[in-house]
């Protein structure tokens, strides 16, 4: 046997401390939670909202998209303010606008007052959707990053999942009594309460953030270089802590980045692959699901009560095949999964089409293939979305370079929620379900064609990629480099 002298790549997990790394990733995952909570509460609260209020069909529209078009405006404001303030003090406000706008939509007393809370507690699922992603990436060492962030989807699904249970249980809640008597008399209070259950997991969110620290990235651009390194050497241990710094000081200490270079292939190229999956990643479907869940339910035939039981079974195997994500996310890597599961979720589309013109468009049938669907999304692409739109951009602009994606997806999501229920009773399901196909097809195709492994690689690594025309032959250099240094 040969006496070779093996050099640890930056990526090792020794010396990682793992349970202050859990607590920071649960402190993230929580904003994730309050995500899928806010995102996915009114899917069950929808039918009894929009018979409380009277609803059209486009009136239902803006109100279910009128949070993701407030989530629009929080990303952009969050990416803005992240290069600026951090990542951690927009998070602790994000946190408090969560509890105030749960009770505001809870307690709206008219359509306009709970569309206007919606918009608010937006902003707050805005900004948590730009913020955490770039959390977690930042913390995270590089064999830990695909899990770490796959745990924020997990954490969005569960929140989703806690939603769709409270749907189901709260569906015949009582009324506050005490209010009625002595503030006013708002009717039913079932789909109330299931909005103002989001003000307990907000407190909890804003009480863990209180006690966790600034990213080390943002801490060495912000020059507190020493606390940088000190947090660097509490996640990952001393030696692995040097090396992360000197990948850090190389890509921050480039020259500042000019609108000029924002047309270079190292800014365009993320840019364009970050803006292209946010678009596809909700026009193939997904949030037709999880807000109209019990919508499509009662078309193929369910009651209330087995609409409502169904979505919650959406939710859960949202939260099951997300935990599978983890599983998988790091050992076959960022891009395979995603063009299986696009594949995958074009199949489900075009048979749920195929039922709809051959009139089986009913009963479990359509159940397996919604659940089918979701497994899809889940285990493959909702992780590999918010992964992979954090690693992709350079060090220096990150907060600045998410924006772009993050708030092109908020739009595109707010957009064909608002659009769906007209789609869905006036155009048709079956020309419904074949776009949201085509469009899966389309996401397939492009991250075959144009979307780079990540999997394993340091964040400056996947940065040297963007300057050698996206092939590997970088990173042996930036490793090569950092080894000659330590």
């Amino acid at each position: 046997m040969s006496n070779t002298t093996k050099t640890r790549h930056p990526g090792s997990n020794a010396g990682v401390n793992i349970p202050y790394l859990f607590y920071l990733g649960l402190t993230a995952a929580l904003g994730g939670l309050l995500f899928g909570f806010d995102v996915a509460i009114i899917a069950g609260a929808g039918p009894f909202l929009t018979q409380h209020f009277q609803l059209s069909e486009i009136s239902m529209g803006i109100a279910f998209s009128s949070l993701l078009f407030g989530c629009a405006l929080g990303a952009l404001v969050a990416g803005l303010v992240a290069d600026r303030l951090g990542r951690r003090l927009p998070l602790l406000w994000v946190a408090a606008l969560f509890a105030v706008t749960s009770i505001g939509t809870g307690v709206a007393p008219d359509f306009h007052a709970l569309l206007l809370f919606r918009f608010l507690g937006g902003i707050a699922v805005g900004g948590a959707s730009i913020l955490v992603p770039m959390y977690v990436a930042e913390i995270s060492p590089p064999l830990y990053r695909g899990r770490m962030c796959a745990c924020y989807q997990w954490a969005i699904t569960t929140g989703i999942l806690v939603s769709f249970l409270l749907n189901y249980l709260l569906r015949n809640a009582g009324n506050w009594d005490w209010f009625t008597s002595h503030v006013c008399d708002l009717g039913p209070w079932n789909w109330r309460w299931m909005f103002i259950t989001g003000v307990a997991p907000s407190i909890v969110f804003y009480l863990m953030l209180s006690r966790a620290p600034e990213t080390p990235r943002y801490l060495f651009r912000s020059g507190h270089e020493q606390q940088a390194l000190d947090l660097l050497r509490k996640i990952l241990g001393e030696a692995e802590a040097a090396r992360e710094l000197l990948e850090i000081r190389a890509s921050m200490t480039a020259e500042k980045v000019t609108r000029r270079d924002w047309a270079k292939p190292q800014l365009r190229k993320p840019l364009t692959i970050g803006l292209i999956l946010a678009i596809l990643v909700h026009f193939s479907g997904v949030n037709t699901v999880v807000d109209y869940a019990p919508v499509i339910f009662r078309s193929a035939g369910f009651g209330m009560d087995a609409a409502l039981f169904s979505t919650f079974g959406v939710g859960l195997c949202f939260f099951l095949f997300t935990i599978v994500s983890l599983g998988i996310i790091d050992r076959y890597g960022r891009k395979p999964l995603y063009v299986v599961g696009s594949l995958g979720m074009c199949l489900v589309q075009a048979l749920l089409a195929f039922a709809v013109y051959t009139g089986r468009f009913e009963g479990n049938l359509v159940l397996v293939l919604i659940l089918s669907y979701i497994a899809l999304f889940a285990a493959c692409i909702g992780p590999v979305f918010w992964t992979l739109v954090p690693e992709i951009f350079p060090n220096k602009v990150r907060g600045e370079a998410m924006i772009v994606p993050v708030v092109v997806q908020w739009v595109a999501n707010a957009v064909v929620v608002l659009l769906f229920p007209l789609a869905f009773h006036k155009l048709g399901k079956g020309p419904t379900f074949l776009f949201l196909g085509i469009m899966a097809l389309a996401q397939a195709l492009f991250t075959w064609r144009y979307v780079p492994e990540t999997k394993d690689k340091t964040l400056e690594e996947i940065e040297a990629l963007w300057s050698s025309n996206g092939t590997d032959t970088a990173v042996p250099i930036v490793r090569s480099i950092k080894d000659d240094i330590t």
